[in-house]
C-alpha cells in the first residue's frame, strides 16, 4: 500500500488552517485552535485511531467559535479523502460501542468509507454548554467531516449525564472506527472494497 499521508491548508476571511495527517502513524499529534475544549477532543480522534495529526488552526473565534470548527472539519475530512487515495485494500466499514467512566456516557458509531458522504446524527445528552463552548456546534463538525471525507457516519449518543464525557465518548468510538475502517485487509490488498468495482467519489 502506498504512503497514506495529506496536507491542507485552508485559508479564508474568517479562518487560517494548516494541516497534515498520517494515515499510517501512531497517534501522535501537534494540535492548536486556540480553543482549549475542541482540542482535547482532536487529541482524542488522533490518539485512538493511531492517526497523526498537525493541525495549527486561527480564526474569527473572538466572533464565536462556529467558522473555526467548522472549517477545521472541511480540512480534516479532505485531507482524509485525498490520503484515502482509492481506497484500494481497506476494510471500508468501521464501528465501535465505547463507555465513559463506568457507562456515564456511551457512544455507538458505525461508519463506511465508501465514498458517499452521510452523516446521521443522535445525542442524548441535551445540555449544551461547556465553559463557553456550545457543543450544538459539534453536530455542524461531524456532518462538515463526513461531507468532505466521502463518509457515511453514524453517531448515537445513547445516555449519561455529564456532557464532557458524552463527547468524549463520541471522539473516541469515532476514532477507533476510523482505525479499523482504515487498516488494510491482508486478503485484499490492491482490491476496491466494492463490487461495482469502484468507490463513489
Amino acid at each position: 500500500m502506498t504512503e497514506r499521508k495529506a496536507t491542507i491548508e485552508r485559508k479564508t476571511g474568517e479562518t487560517d488552517i494548516q494541516l497534515s495527517i498520517n494515515l499510517d502513524g501512531t497517534g501522535k499529534y501537534s494540535i492548536e485552535t486556540g480553543v482549549p475544549f475542541f482540542n482535547h477532543m482532536l487529541d482524542l480522534l488522533s490518539k485512538h485511531s493511531l492517526i497523526d495529526m498537525d493541525i495549527k488552526a486561527s480564526g474569527d473565534i473572538d466572533v464565536d467559535y462556529h467558522h473555526l470548527v467548522e472549517d477545521v472539519a472541511l480540512a480534516l475530512g479532505q485531507a482524509f479523502s485525498e490520503a484515502l487515495g482509492e481506497r484500494r485494500g481497506i476494510n471500508r466499514y468501521g464501528f465501535w460501542v465505547l463507555p465513559m467512566d463506568d457507562a456515564i456516557a456511551q457512544a455507538e458509531v458505525c461508519l463506511d468509507l465508501g465514498g458517499r458522504p452521510y452523516l446521521v446524527y443522535n445525542f442524548a445528552n441535551q445540555k449544551n454548554m461547556i465553559r463557553d463552548f456550545d457543543c450544538d456546534i459539534l453536530k455542524h463538525f461531524w456532518r462538515s467531516f463526513a461531507d468532505t471525507a466521502k463518509m457515511n457516519l453514524h453517531i448515537d449518543q445513547k445516555y449519561g449525564e455529564d456532557l464532557h464525557h458524552a463527547h468524549e465518548a463520541v471522539f473516541k468510538a469515532v476514532a477507533r472506527a476510523l482505525r479499523m475502517a482504515c487498516t488494510a485487509d491482508e486478503r485484499a490488498l490492491d482490491a476496491v472494497p466494492s463490487s461495482k468495482g469502484t468507490l463513489s467519489k
